[in-house]
């Protein structure tokens, strides 16, 4: 789609044009892919002068608001009349013979009517020098005109016109998703002055840090965090997620969703593209901007089939002079089909997936992961719940507990890492008062530094703190029962150990059971943690390989080892994995929401952390996969074998033009069968959350 409605960096609907600023590299000033010469889905090539065309396999090619539908409804309006004067004329000539002129008419102006908007695309490709498919089926009902033939010619027009109606409904998958994702976010906003009045204003005018109020029934116009008040959050639009979830201060809520229960005070924190819708929708388009290697190849030789098919169309006529036969074969031999074949099926695919909160950001993606056999996954928020909590800490003789942990807490307070989390939240239930810290800084994957009361103190890893000459003593007994260790120093001198412990997701051990019968052969882990703590959880798991001790470099290493032999995805959180995702075949990034990491460095983004949907796009990929392969198959077999039945005199036109619609009606009807996948996921989930309420 060149041109599709979406919403700008400040929030407003806008609709791309092609007067934007290109750059060398094919982007606009907009921030959007544009290639200068633009791709449908079907595979055709259109400069950006002509983008105003349709071609014959339906697809609107303008689909900018509501010029798509507009054209959509202009076409059904132009099917009605005309097939109502055709059929009239058969009435005609069957109930009222004296009639025969009535009934010639009524055949003529059907015909006419019915084939105008097919013949004025095609004189406008030839007037642009362009030879598109759309010129065989303007030959055929031509040549049925010339033949004075106007009933056949206005069946072949009528059913045709029909196919490209039903076509372009279900070919815009990215323009009707975006217009629903635009319906999510309401134009106005109640916003809050510094003496707590409320105004209505434009969303397009909110800023960061701008109050506003958003009431029960309502959805949320823009990303921001809950100041006031606690209410139950629809987040099922992002995150795919149908249960509700409750939010009370603190917590961060998002465009698109919808406020349940009770109104609240909020902080606008994103507005505009930087939205987690905006991404959502950013994401949509790329899908769509994007083509399978099936695509590529039909569109690298669509170029030499229609000059082919009207060189054997003379050649049929030359030898045969039948022109019905003729007819027959420029009908049938426009491969709407084939051509339909994968888009389609890749529409509803990334549509199912959508539903799920799966947003597949290129749908080359979707035909890579049908092909994954190995699966490297990060362990800390992925495998396990990445919520660590203090389960030990251990002085060295001397030294408190207290004031073990009042050192750690005073440098960790500075950082995000899980294990700065857990200390904090301990230091705060025990109200301890933390010390002032000074030249701080953080390796990061090893430890923090900072001054304390002048000295050099440290928080990381035991290897970490050999390397700076202190001396770590063995792993203590108790730490090999699946704790993580960090270890706390000052100056020259260890004060001792802190222990935490993470908890392995439920959905864990059913992923990896899963796509083991989906035919992945190897599942591993990666983890900064220690041996003793990844060798406990592969054990629990039933990983067939683990790593342990990585940095963000070693992961990488590890990720194109695997790469050697097979094809393999890498799981993440997005944030601190953004290189190995990057580094794998495919990138998949859990928890994405809000994340930029991970949506610009993951192939597929999940909006939610339940580890079932990495098996549901697995399926899903697979079984798309089957589906373009029974609609390719199809599509050849109804178009060659119709064009030998042309030739040799068998097939009549208005049949051809009868199974050239039905043809396509059928592998609409294949395709569609994805849209379903994974809705028994959701089910579940109704079902489980239905339970819980009763008990």
């Amino acid at each position: 789609m060149a041109e599709l409605e979406h919403k700008n960096c400040n929030g407003h609907c806008e609709t791309h044009d092609h007067h934007h600023h290109h750059d060398h590299d094919g982007k606009c000033s907009c921030g959007h892919d544009h290639d200068h010469a633009d791709k449908c889905g079907c595979g055709h090539h259109h400069d950006h002068d002509e983008m105003d065309s349709t071609c014959i396999c339906g697809h609107d090619h303008k689909a900018e608001g509501g010029v798509g539908h507009d054209r959509s409804m202009g076409r059904l309006f132009f099917a009605l009349v005309g097939g109502m004067l055709t059929a009239n004329s058969f009435l005609l000539q069957r109930f009222l013979p004296e009639q025969a002129f009535a009934a010639d008419m009524s055949a003529v102006c059907g015909a006419f009517i019915l084939a105008l908007p097919i013949i004025i695309t095609a004189i406008k490709d030839l007037l642009r020098g362009k030879v598109y498919m759309n010129e065989l089926v303007a030959l055929a009902i031509l040549a049925a005109m010339v033949s004075a033939d106007f009933q056949t010619a206005g069946i072949i027009a009528f059913f045709l016109l029909v196919t490209i109606i039903i076509e372009t409904r279900t070919a815009s998958g990215a323009q009707r998703s975006i217009e629903e994702l635009i319906k999510l976010t309401p134009n106005v906003a109640h916003k809050l002055d510094a003496d707590g009045k409320e105004s209505e204003v434009q969303v397009t005018t909110l800023a960061i840090g701008d109050r506003i109020l958003v009431r029960p029934g309502e959805n949320f116009p823009v990303d921001a965090r809950i100041i006031v008040g606690e209410s139950t959050v629809n987040q099922a639009s992002i995150t795919g997620e149908s249960v509700p979830v409750e939010k009370s201060a603190g917590d961060d809520v998002f465009a698109g969703t919808q406020n349940l229960t009770g109104a609240v005070e909020l902080e606008v924190t994103k507005v505009g593209g930087d939205t987690t819708l905006g991404k959502v929708k950013e994401m949509i388009l790329q899908a769509e901007a994007s083509r399978t290697p099936v695509v590529r190849l039909i569109d690298r030789y669509a170029g030499y089939y229609t000059p082919t098919v009207l060189m054997i169309a003379w050649i049929t006529w030359w030898f045969s002079k039948d022109m019905n036969s003729v007819i027959a074969f420029l009908v049938i031999s426009c491969p709407c089909a084939v051509v339909l074949a994968t888009p389609t099926a890749v529409v509803a695919a990334v549509a199912a997936a959508a539903r799920l909160g799966i947003f597949i950001k290129n749908i080359a993606h979707l035909e890579l992961a049908s092909k994954i056999t190995s699966f490297v996954f990060d362990k800390t928020g992925t495998l396990t719940d990445g919520l660590l909590s203090v389960v030990k800490i251990q002085g060295e003789e001397g030294v408190s507990r207290a004031e073990l942990l009042k050192i750690a807490a005073s440098l960790e307070r500075f950082s995000n890492h899980p294990t700065a989390v857990a200390i904090m939240k301990l230091s705060e239930e025990a109200q301890l008062e933390l010390d002032e810290v000074s030249n701080f800084a953080e390796t990061h994957g090893r430890g923090v530094t900072g001054t304390i009361n002048g000295t050099l103190c440290r928080v990381g890893r035991g290897n970490w703190m050999s390397e700076h000459g202190l001396q770590v003593p063995p792993e203590d007994p108790e730490s090999a029962s699946g704790m993580s260790i960090v270890y706390v120093s000052c100056g020259e001198k260890l004060l001792g150990w802190i222990g935490f412990r993470d908890k392995i997701r439920k959905e864990a051990p059913v992923l990896l059971s899963d796509l083991r019968r989906l035919g992945v052969r190897h599942c591993a882990m990666v983890t900064g943690d220690r041996e003793s703590v990844a060798e406990n959880v592969a054990a629990q798991l039933g990983i067939d390989d683990y790593k342990s001790g990585c940095l963000p470099e070693t992961k990488v290493e590890y990720v194109e080892e695997v790469k050697r032999t097979s094809r393999v995805a890498v799981v993440g959180d997005g944030v601190n994995d953004a290189p190995a995702l990057a580094a794998g075949d495919l990138g998949i990034a859990m928890g994405a929401i809000g994340s930029d990491i991970a949506v610009n460095s993951a192939s597929v983004a999940l909006m939610t952390n339940d580890l079932r949907r990495i098996a549901v796009l697995l399926f899903l990929a697979k079984k798309s996969q089957v589906i373009i392969n029974q609609n390719l198959l199809f599509g050849m077999l109804f178009v060659f074998g119709g064009m030998i039945l042309s030739i040799v005199g068998v097939m009549t036109p208005i049949w051809a033009a009868v199974l050239h619609a039905g043809s396509t009606i059928v592998i609409i009807f294949n395709s569609a069968r994805l849209v379903r996948t994974g809705e028994e996921l959701t089910l579940e989930e109704n079902s489980t959350n239905a339970t819980g309420e009763r008990q």
